[in-house]
């Protein structure tokens, strides 16, 4: 039969093993393709029993049934791009890649060797069988450092060693190679491409966590769903670095050992925008009563609601120009993502001591606004503009993070409530942080109908 495509969804085959925890093998790669847009199809190689911490079984199934499969996708689905993980041993690997070959599927080859826990993935008498028979009809290949150290027989250290081993592996067959720097030390975790005659570098922040189980499946899943809708190389390589920064940053926590990724999180990012505008739409509405403008600073208030994994201010939704008094009232626009950076520093510097906060609101400073907030049982706190260090005043944007640390430093905790008496030109101002912009507006009204009766 020959392999013809036809007009519909872009289908990716993950041909690989089934990990019991659901953090690799299939389950890994089914959601990065589905955080892509791709329709995923499996052709299962091995089942295991595993968790976080260890894998305690591993029962492949014979050539015959993976073949099988394959043809069983292919022949009626049709298939875009396919990748491969754990294909365990040489009768499987061979029979995989004469498939593939027949068909002339474009091949991402991620060539599993050893679980993150150190269980052995890839029986040893297997491994000259993945470099002499798989590699050479492989369209990219995602080794880390250990597996392309495997591959060329000696160690790769740095991203010089990397750029020399992708080359080295690219003869064997390969179109591309993608040595992958996680494994490396340094500020930036660094891939290194080799496609064509020429190097490419792609870099991010390095993550430190423990959410690193499935990296290598979620990373070489996303090339092949990019492949599959039509990508080149390099912009596969770099969307797929961008997927798996993410999904490690945004991991899933269960387990006490290394904790699985979370391919999805890009998407569940995307997912949530229209509800995290439309909420904040609600509370500047609620806002927008006579009984919120005596509580409007001079520069205006804000409220701002972060999307639940947000990195930047690009993440956070406010009111552009800010809610401000008009008369006896309080107007603003529609709100729009990356419209306060000051409320967005708040929110993101409060989440790295608690993730559950994604709200801010600002507020007019009194004391006795902050009397009657605490009178509410809330946890206050406040930092003195005065203190800041010079090499912060120095440093644009850097004032409110270092504020935001100094009133967490305080009180042991991120505080519901953040004032300073502000500096030169800068007036004196509340900030209320929590959950939800809606929770943060009824509680603003609360204070105000609170303030607005006579003392005494």
């Amino acid at each position: 039969m020959v392999y013809i495509r036809v007009e519909r969804a872009p289908v990716a085959l993950t041909i690989a093993g089934s990990d019991s925890g659901g953090g690799a093998g299939i389950q890994a790669d089914l959601k990065a393709f589905a955080a892509l847009g791709v329709h995923g199809a499996v052709a299962l190689t091995a089942v295991t029993a595993q968790n976080t911490r260890a894998v305690t079984g591993i029962y492949p199934l014979s050539p015959e049934a993976v073949v099988e499969q394959i043809r069983a996708v292919a022949e009626d689905i049709g298939v875009d791009a396919a990748k491969t993980g754990m294909l365990y041993s040489s009768g499987i690997i061979e029979a995989v890649a004469k498939e593939v070959s027949r068909l002339g599927i474009p091949l991402v080859v991620d060539p599993v060797m050893i679980a993150k826990s150190g269980a052995r993935l890839l029986r040893e008498d297997a491994a000259q069988a993945l470099i002499e028979k798989l590699l050479p009809v492989a369209r990219v290949v995602t080794p880390n450092l250990p597996e392309a150290s495997a591959i060329v027989g000696w160690e790769v250290r740095s991203v010089e060693e990397a750029e020399k081993a992708a080359r080295e592996i690219s003869e064997l067959g390969p179109e591309a190679v993608v040595v992958k720097g996680g494994h490396l030390t340094g500020e930036a975790a660094v891939d290194i491409l080799y496609w064509r005659g020429s190097v490419y570098r792609f870099e991010a922040p390095r993550v430190e966590a423990k959410t690193t189980h499935g990296t290598g499946c979620c990373f070489s899943a996303a090339i092949a769903a990019m492949l599959a809708r039509g990508a080149s190389i390099p912009e596969a390589v770099r969307v797929a670095k961008e997927v798996v920064t993410a999904a490690i940053r945004h991991g899933v926590k269960v387990g006490g050992g290394s904790q699985p990724v979370n391919p999805l999180a890009l998407l569940y990012k995307q997912s949530e925008m229209y509800s995290v505008l439309e909420e904040v739409r609600r509370a500047a509405s609620l806002l927008s009563s006579r009984d919120f403008a005596p509580l409007v600073p001079e520069v205006g208030s804000n409220i701002a609601y972060a999307l639940p994994y947000a990195e930047s201010m690009e993440d956070v939704a406010a009111v552009p120009g800010r809610l401000r008094r008009a008369g006896d009232r309080v107007v603003g626009e529609s709100p729009e993502f990356g419209a306060s950076r000051h409320l967005s520093s708040y929110i993101l510097t409060a989440r790295e001591h608690d993730p559950s906060i994604r709200a801010a609101l600002n507020i007019a400073y009194s004391p006795r606004a902050v009397e009657v907030l605490e009178e509410m049982e809330l946890t206050v706190s406040s930092y003195d503009r005065r203190l800041e260090p010079r090499e912060v005043k120095e440093r644009e944007g850097a004032t409110v993070p270092w504020g935001m640390r100094e009133a967490i430093r305080k009180v042991g905790k991120v505080p519901d409530v953040v004032y300073h008496m502000g500096d030169w030109g800068k007036e004196p101002m509340i900030v209320l942080l929590g959950r939800s912009p809606l929770e943060l507006a009824e509680l603003a009204l609360k204070l105000a109908e609170r303030l607005s009766k006579p003392t005494g």
